[in-house]
């Protein structure tokens, strides 16, 4: 499943490249994500509603609670399973919900994020490693000198 932690550094046209690849799945996880998240909230409050949940007897919702979490679970491991397939191919998640990715680079001799969100036609901005999507840079204002 997951890679071995060999690290990958991407080219921005080496990112752009994935890309197709990239948005597929991407686009499946920000989907599934807020399936997931919104199908948890909705059987949390029903659990703890009076009477929904007695360890002690059955209620006529106790079947359909049952499998509904059976079917969440194997929706997380659908989800987990698409943030392996972006970690094999060297790519970081940083947002499941908006579908925020980072593209590890070098940059002047320093590690830097190629930074790419869904909705995007491409690579267009970078960050320092610690700096995140607030401190995003646009490629086409890169001082001269530097590249990737």
């Amino acid at each position: 499943m997951a890679s071995e932690n060999v690290q990958r550094y991407f080219t921005v046209e080496e990112a752009n490249q994935r890309l197709p690849l990239v948005r597929a799945i991407v686009g499946d996880i920000v989907e599934l994500f807020e399936y997931v998240y919104n199908r948890e909230q909705s059987l949390r409050e029903i659990s703890e509603l009076p009477g929904s949940s007695s360890r002690d007897e059955e209620t006529i919702y106790s079947e359909e609670l049952r499998l509904a979490a059976e079917e969440l679970e194997d929706d997380k491991k659908r989800l987990k399973g698409y943030f392996d397939e972006l970690e094999d191919l060297g790519i970081e998640l940083k947002d499941p919900r908006i579908g925020l990715i980072d593209f590890r680079s070098m940059m002047d001799g320093r590690e830097v994020y190629l930074c790419w969100k869904l909705g995007e036609d491409e690579v267009t901005h970078w960050h320092e490693l610690d700096a995140g999507f607030q401190g995003r840079q646009s490629l086409l204002e890169q001082p001269v000198g530097e590249s990737f």
